[in-house]
């Protein structure tokens, strides 16, 4: 079993223990402010190649190289103004930006899928540490296995995978709750690949501009989250929900009450307040909770769009989607 060092508690044993793990080419569990990551060295094939098959994960689906800030993303990718823009606003923080390699960067193929562009974000808190005292990228992608729910705390991922890895750094319950925000900038266009824990009203206010949605059937997949089944719990999950059916595990969102909520199996409100931030934080340790909870089926209300709200219906849209 992986061994778990608290970083509140040994923010240096911590480092000094996964160092000589991540330079033998090790996938280990970080704390990051989204969900927790399963991080390599994004230089190295065989650290990365250690990724893709703790996950199961498919090899076409590209990997975020986490850097310990903007000097560290500028040696690995190119900036236009638009991304630069972004970088110095919202880094550190939860967006990652898809951007052209610069030439002779070291990140390997295996974590860009081939592609001639890479995702980059800057981590806030301990991760940017751990990175900046590695000195090299590290590819994270979520430290779970591939298509289920995202961890958002270190019991998650120990009950995972804490059999296929060597160590979990545990900082406690992620803060923002879901992936970070991807965005592309396209011959002076922003497209929004993911939406994520930054929201997209944000990005647009930085820049005066609209940003660009994708069709998500047959969406080329350039970034992480876009397959269309995706974060999915064992049990069906049913979105939009006006009335909840017998069986079901019902996920609310604010004060109101749907019809035949006595029927329910479970139930759960991702923020009685009404607040999506607090809705984010909560939503996959809430699916976590409806799936162990033996419901037939995972019912969730409506969630608005605006603001965070569109990542979360995201999740849960790819969640409900035909199992591959």
């Amino acid at each position: 079993m992986a061994e778990c060092i608290s970083i509140e508690r040994e923010p240096k044993t911590a480092i000094a223990a996964a160092l000589p793990l991540l330079a033998q080419g090790a996938a280990i569990a970080i704390p990051t402010e989204t969900v927790y990551g399963l991080a390599a060295d994004a230089t190295n094939p065989q650290a990365i190649t250690r990724i893709y098959e703790t996950k199961g994960r498919p090899r076409f689906n590209p990997l975020i190289c986490h850097m310990a800030d903007l000097a560290m993303a500028e040696r690995h990718a190119r900036f236009d103004p638009l991304s630069r823009t972004l970088a110095e606003r919202f880094w550190p923080g939860p967006l990652t930006l898809i951007l052209p390699l610069q030439d002779g960067s070291p990140i390997h193929p295996l974590a860009t899928a081939g592609l001639d562009t890479v995702g980059v974000r800057c981590p806030r808190g301990f991760a940017g540490q751990l990175i900046a005292a590695f000195g090299q990228p590290l590819a994270a992608p979520s430290a779970n296995t591939s298509g289920r729910i995202s961890p958002t705390s270190a019991t998650h991922v120990e009950a995972d995978l804490g059999d296929k890895i060597p160590l979990i750094l545990d900082g406690g319950t992620a803060g923002v709750g879901v992936e970070s925000t991807i965005v592309k900038v396209e011959n002076g266009a922003v497209h929004l690949l993911r939406p994520g824990g930054l929201a997209a009203e944000e990005i647009e206010a930085c820049l005066g501009l609209s940003l660009i949605r994708p069709e998500k059937a047959g969406a080329i997949i350039e970034a992480p989250g876009m397959l269309a089944s995706h974060y999915a719990p064992d049990a069906p999950v049913r979105l939009n929900a006006l009335e909840i059916h017998a069986g079901e595990a019902a996920i609310l969102f604010g004060r109101d009450t749907p019809a035949g909520l006595d029927k329910a199996h479970f139930i759960r409100n991702l923020s009685p307040e009404g607040k999506l931030a607090e809705a984010a934080a909560a939503l996959f340790q809430t699916m976590k909770e409806a799936d162990a909870s033996g419901a037939a089926r995972i019912a969730f209300v409506p969630i608005p769009m605006q603001g965070l709200g569109e990542a979360i219906n995201d999740r849960i849209e790819r969640a409900a989607a035909p199992r591959a």
